[in-house]
């Protein structure tokens, strides 16, 4: 494969709701058609940001921790927790120092601003331009799936079990239809007062 963002698989999905967001991940770890692992989570959580990352699995777990270095020395410096929108700034600036030799990652920010609660949610291309959504934002090797079936599904204002239900079903038929996602996924839901966890099944071949 000549593109070393789609070497691994992988795909994720950040959908807005009625003062909540959701944000999704397959959890295959693969080598092109080689499937390695069934537990590679791709959902990242900073405070109350949550950062999706595909592409690459070794720039993946990098940006990681890259990312937490520099969310751990805004908090020191600033002494509170990173907004959405200021994070995705940051992560744009980090792309973009690299514009030269990219990162292969394909990230999503969602998030909810914890003074006025409002949702939050945009994804980026390898050098950090920034693409702000109001609706729904997608990753990965399956992209072109899943903006099909977030094009069918999603309604706005969901609530947030209506949100589960939706980005659970949009990423499952997505990663049914790909050959390099899948293996399971994870989904959390987050609202002002909680953030709920969940894991889905989905087929293994």
């Amino acid at each position: 494969m000549s593109d070393p963002s789609s070497i691994n698989g992988g795909s994720a999905v950040a959908m807005v709701g009625k003062d909540c967001i959701a944000i999704a991940s397959d959890m295959r770890l693969g080598s092109q058609s080689l499937g390695v692992s069934n537990n590679f989570e791709k959902i990242f959580n900073y405070d109350n940001v949550f950062l999706g990352l595909t592409g690459l699995a070794t720039d993946v777990t990098t940006l990681y921790e890259v990312f937490r270095m520099k969310t751990n020395l805004y908090k020191m410096r600033e002494e509170r927790s990173i907004e959405p929108e200021a994070f995705a700034n940051l992560v744009s600036s980090t792309l973009y120092e690299k514009r030269f030799g990219p990162w292969f990652v394909g990230p999503i920010v969602a998030g909810l601003n914890s003074k006025t609660g409002k949702p939050f949610i945009c994804s980026f291309d390898s050098i950090g331009c920034i693409d702000f959504s109001k609706d729904f934002a997608v990753s990965g090797t399956a992209s072109d799936q899943l903006f099909g079936m977030c094009e069918s599904l999603y309604e706005p204002d969901l609530e947030p079990e209506d949100l589960f239900e939706t980005i659970s079903q949009a990423l499952l038929n997505a990663n049914d239809r790909d050959a390099l996602s899948g293996w399971g996924a994870v989904v959390y839901v987050v609202t002002k007062d909680k953030v709920i966890k969940r894991y889905l099944k989905s087929r293994q071949d």
